[in-house]
């Protein structure tokens, strides 16, 4: 009787697996791996049913048989249908044992084709399922593919990395920049040099693209670190895809990001000036295109940024084994806990003064 460890091991060897490769699409830490093959800690009911569906094998076997066993026994249904004189698909056990007959099935069968990838008894040929050779696919006479088995091509994005990366840095940066341009809008009604003249609105109007901002900014930052969040907690550990040439257009993407953030800031630089020096225009539409340039440049530096950044996958994974074992250390520390109600609190008493200082007015009028 071989223990689970010996059982995981073996089926890791057979495939050529490494433990990083199978933590990720086990959805665990390279570590949890590591652990389980030194009998430290034992996997839970559902990893245990995901490696059986993996490798095609049984609970039974995989627990408390011998995999090595079972993985090289031939189907005894094919044995006997072999090894007897009954006719299978027109061909006797004798010609289907035989190679130089292996191609007399196809009149019976009727494609001409398809017996060159047949054996006995119509068996696939392991070579053909990325199976080794000598192993049944996923076990004795189990009907599954063996697609999950094929571990020798090149590394792969099995957990939509790459689609998350790209929609977190969009809703990172499109949040933030969707704040910084609704203050820079509010300044097309300031009351100095409203685009409306002098009106009562100016001061709503200014509420108005406030909120706006700010509730559309939080509707794309909040449910993206939320969604980076659970993708954390669902893949801990990442294999490496990217290949130079993905690194190169992202350096690329970074740099020109960088260049164009710094040119809209200058541009909105250069507008505030000459509004102010040959125009004599301080407030009002000079400030709103300002900062509307600053949103932009600010979505560029953010979103080539986080693009760029989240292709260290090694410190990706290195940050989710840090943050897995503060959690089973320390857990939830009362300091810590105490120190986010603080913030929380001075938080909310830095916004209510902000927004007394914008208006004076309702609060004299209170």
């Amino acid at each position: 009787m071989m223990s689970f460890r010996t059982n995981l091991q073996y089926l890791r060897a057979q495939r050529n697996m490494t433990q990083e490769r199978l933590a990720m699409l086990l959805g665990v830490s390279r570590q949890a791996i590591s652990k389980w093959e030194s009998e430290k800690a034992y996997p839970e009911m559902d990893k245990l049913l995901m490696i059986c569906d993996l490798f095609g094998c049984t609970l039974d076997d995989l627990v408390l048989g011998d995999v090595s066993v079972s993985a090289s026994q031939p189907d005894s249904h094919g044995a006997s249908a072999t090894g007897c004189g009954t006719t299978v698909g027109g061909v006797t056990g004798e010609d289907a044992g035989s190679p130089a007959h292996a191609g007399n099935a196809k009149g019976s069968i009727g494609d001409a084709d398809e017996p060159a990838h047949l054996g006995a008894a119509g068996a696939i040929e392991p070579s053909l399922t990325g199976v080794p050779t000598g192993e049944t696919p996923y076990g004795t006479g189990s009907p599954r593919p063996a697609v999950h088995a094929n571990t020798a091509t090149l590394p792969q994005d099995l957990t939509g990395y790459d689609e998350h990366r790209r929609r977190f840095a969009l809703l990172i940066s499109g949040g933030v920049a969707a704040i910084i341009a609704a203050v820079g809008i509010c300044n097309l009604f300031d009351s100095s040099n409203s685009i409306l003249g002098v009106t009562r609105l100016n001061d709503f109007l200014t509420f108005l693209c406030i909120c706006i901002g700010v509730i559309a900014g939080l509707a794309m930052l909040v449910p993206g670190g939320m969604s980076h969040a659970e993708f954390k907690r669902r893949h801990p550990y990442i294999e490496d895809f990217y290949t130079d040439e993905d690194r190169s257009r992202e350096t690329r993407l970074l740099v020109v990001g960088i260049v164009g953030g710094i040119a809209a800031i200058l541009i909105g630089i250069a507008v505030t000036v000459y509004a102010d020096d040959v125009l004599g225009i301080s407030d009002g539409w000079p400030n709103a295109i300002m900062l509307m340039l600053y949103s932009v440049a600010v979505f560029s530096f953010v979103y080539c940024g986080i693009r760029h950044g989240m292709l260290d996958i090694d410190g990706y994974n290195k940050k989710a084994d840090t943050d897995g074992k503060k959690e089973r250390a320390a857990g939830h520390d009362f300091y810590d806990n105490l120190t986010g109600a603080v913030c929380g609190i001075i938080m909310s008493l830095a916004t209510i003064t902000a927004l007394c200082l914008l208006f004076p007015g309702a609060v004299d009028a209170a």
